[in-house]
């Protein structure tokens, strides 16, 4: 299949950034305002997951799902994805962006809850 997004699935990406250590309050909080914005207003965002890597909290795991590609380009420019852009620029030290296919995509609705 290649690069190409698989008809049908959701279109899942994950990114991964290194956070300038002296900014990284400030980037988890600019970033889980995005992450309520994008979900409160784009119906096209499925799923946000932001995680940092458990020994070295500079590294940041954003788990993308989106409906479709045009939803996904809708998110891009969105306001609030915007503003999240220009602000955390400064903060971020290096980002990369995986593009995915998905292989199976489960989940138990029952215990899925937002946390804090």
């Amino acid at each position: 299949m290649g690069d190409e997004h698989r008809e049908g699935w959701p279109l899942i990406r994950v990114a991964e950034l290194e956070i300038d250590p002296a900014h990284l309050e400030a980037y988890e909080g600019l970033l889980a305002e995005e992450i309520e914005a994008s979900l409160a207003h784009e119906p096209g965002v499925l799923m946000l997951y932001a995680l940092s890597v458990k020994d070295d909290p500079t590294q940041i795991r954003i788990i993308e799902m989106y409906a479709d590609r045009a939803a996904y380009e809708e998110h891009l420019n969105a306001p609030h994805f915007l503003r999240y852009k220009s602000m955390s620029a400064p903060m971020v030290r290096s980002l990369r962006l995986l593009e995915t296919n998905p292989i199976a995509l489960r989940a138990k609705p029952d215990r899925l809850r937002e946390w804090p």
